[in-house]
């Protein structure tokens, strides 16, 4: 009886040994994309979001078995950093990327960061996927780093043409904080707004990030009487404040900004007093998302209990990186390769209705495709929510 029983238990051992190797070697080998962002501080919405919408998707793909590339089967893993707003921080960031072995790394979310981790992305390989505007960053020689959305000198002029046209708009004012990016921001919006006839009453209005009392900064700008007061490059923890400072000051125009703001954070801040704040919205309205835009959204707020519009666009970056992978299997380490693809790159939008491309743009505005092509969605902020003002497209 001893015997049979020890026969039985080594049986059922090597059973066991043989299912855990076959496991072993049927899983899927992993292949990491970073993410480098800010994910604390008055802009956190920002890298939130990005962050939040790869690893929702990366889970998405991974609990369906995984992404084929070349006839393999990968796991998606998310290596993220938050860089804390503070380029020091990015380029930290950037090299434990490099040191992991990563290739592909979404983020920074504004144009220090983006700037700062240049060298590190260049020297060691890496594409980047910013959601940083300054041009110097995807025009030749630079060629590593890849505009993740519509830049605000493309979404600017399509926000003031379409107001000039609806609103009979003349006259903009343009508010910005005292640091590069938002300046670089209200800068393009100047020159653009001169560019369609606009006048310019006020263009040299600025606060520090820490301001808590906006009426001062406000005050003289609204002095100017403008149709439009534009919060150039204003950050979703700034823009409530200055938007119930200016209505509170009995300002009754039409406000804008060229960034990407929450809903959640807008009512809470401001409420009512948000209402008609116009701002660029995620790559998707209700009429252009695809059932999986659809999934993805749903999954994304099991996951995470909330959802931000803005994930909208930033469920692209990854979805673009691994296409173009799949398309040159070469490009999962030689990063040259995967330029070379992104010149005549194209596969279907999952996100989208119709037969909706995903392309690489941007030789209008770089001189090379340095850009992925995501609709320009303009929203206007209502009772909590946010309504997709026009649609347009970006070359």
């Amino acid at each position: 009886m001893i015997r049979r029983d020890f026969i039985k238990s080594v049986s059922i051992l090597a059973a066991a040994t043989m299912f855990s190797a076959g496991s072993a070697l049927a899983a899927n080998d992993v292949l990491k994309i970073g993410f480098v962002g800010v994910t604390s501080g008055p802009a956190a919405a920002w890298g939130i979001s990005n962050q939040r919408s790869m690893e929702a998707r990366a889970a998405w793909i991974n609990e369906t078995g995984g992404y084929e590339i070349d006839g393999k089967m990968y796991d998606i893993e998310i290596v993220a950093f938050d860089d804390q707003k503070d380029p020091k921080r990015a380029i930290a960031g950037m090299e434990k990327m490099a040191q992991e072995g990563i290739h592909y790394v979404v983020g920074p979310n504004v144009d220090d960061g983006a700037a700062a981790v240049r060298p590190v992305a260049e020297q060691n390989g890496i594409m980047y996927f910013p959601y940083a505007f300054p041009k110097a960053l995807y025009t030749a020689p630079a060629s590593n780093a890849v505009l993740g959305m519509v830049a605000n000198y493309q979404s600017g002029p399509a926000i003031y043409e379409h107001l000039m046209k609806s609103e009979g708009v003349e006259k903009i004012a343009f508010v910005a904080a005292n640091e590069s990016d938002p300046l670089s921001q209200r800068d393009s919006g100047v020159e653009a707004a001169k560019a369609l006839g606009l006048e310019v009453v006020s263009d040299s209005v600025t606060y520090q990030v820490d301001t808590t009392d906006f009426t001062p900064v406000i005050l003289p700008v609204l002095k100017t009487q403008p149709d439009l007061l534009v919060l150039s490059g204003v950050s979703p923890a700034n823009a409530p404040q200055l938007i119930r400072s200016a209505r509170e000051l009995g300002y009754t125009g039409l406000m804008s900004t060229e960034t990407a703001q929450d809903a959640k954070v807008l009512q809470e801040g401001a409420g009512d007093l948000a209402n008609g704040f116009i701002s660029v919205g995620g790559a998707s309205t209700e009429e252009l998302a695809s059932d999986m835009m659809r999934e993805f959204v749903d999954r994304y707020t099991k996951m995470f209990g909330e959802y931000n519009d803005e994930s909208n666009t930033k469920v692209y970056a990854l979805e673009y990186i691994l296409e173009t992978i799949k398309a040159d299997p070469a490009g999962m380490t030689d990063v040259e390769a995967f330029k070379t693809a992104m010149d005549t790159f194209e596969a279907p939008n999952p996100y989208m209705v119709g037969d909706a491309k995903l392309s690489y743009v941007g030789s209008t505005s770089f001189g090379q495709k340095r850009q992925v092509a995501v609709p320009l969605v303009v929203n206007v902020f209502k009772d909590g929510e946010f309504e997709t003002l026009f649609v347009a497209k970006v070359d």
